[in-house]
């Protein structure tokens, strides 16, 4: 029997069970040309309108191996807002809705993950909009990760998560009493995150 066959053959499987070498937490950083982020209301009970935000800030350390989400944050511009009607959205952006001269940005704040499947998760997070914060569960689809196949070849995760909130919970109430606005609005979102390699 070759013993130095075993001997290398041993050492190469505690190697590749070193915790040194097990998958780590690393930092995401999402890709603001591969974001989407829309949004829908209900107009005076006819039909919903739906808009988006389009400019967008954000990273987040996620753990392959285990699965946990420990840190993130996402930054949406309050300006970039855009529901396809000029005069529409320059209504958006003043104190009825998203007072956008005093508050720049809308954050989203990790401050948990739980897990719910293979590729399935829900992450709780603090969303501050016109100044105040609340809790918000965002359901979460983790629809591929590999090495991107073109361009930057990074690797490279794919997310699709959703979310309904109450706005009058962040004392926007514009148009409540008269029923001409609705309160529950719709979130959908759906980017790619470039893991963060340390040298680019």
């Amino acid at each position: 029997m070759n013993t130095d066959f075993i001997k290398t053959t041993a050492a190469a499987m505690l190697l590749a069970t070193s915790p040194l070498l097990l998958a780590e937490p690393a930092t995401f950083e999402v890709d603001d040309e591969h974001f989407s982020m829309s949004f829908e209301i209900m107009h005076i009970g006819y039909a919903p309108v739906m808009g988006m935000f389009r400019e967008v800030e954000g990273e987040f350390v996620y753990d392959e191996e285990t699965g946990a989400l420990s840190a993130g944050q996402l930054a949406f511009k309050a300006n970039s807002i855009f529901s396809n009607h000029d005069k529409r959205d320059d209504h958006l952006r003043n104190k009825d809705f998203l007072d956008t001269g005093k508050y720049k940005d809308i954050t989203f704040v990790v401050t948990g993950f739980e897990r719910t499947g293979d590729n399935t998760g829900i992450v709780t997070g603090d969303l501050t909009l016109l100044g105040q914060t609340n809790p918000v569960d965002v359901d979460v689809v983790l629809n591929k990760a590999a090495d991107y196949p073109i361009g930057h070849k990074n690797y490279t995760l794919g997310i699709s998560a959703s979310a309904v909130i109450n706005r009058s919970d962040w004392g926007m109430t514009y148009g409540l009493d008269q029923n001409l606005v609705g309160d529950e609005v719709k979130l959908r979102f759906g980017f790619e995150a470039i893991k963060d390699t340390g040298w680019l």
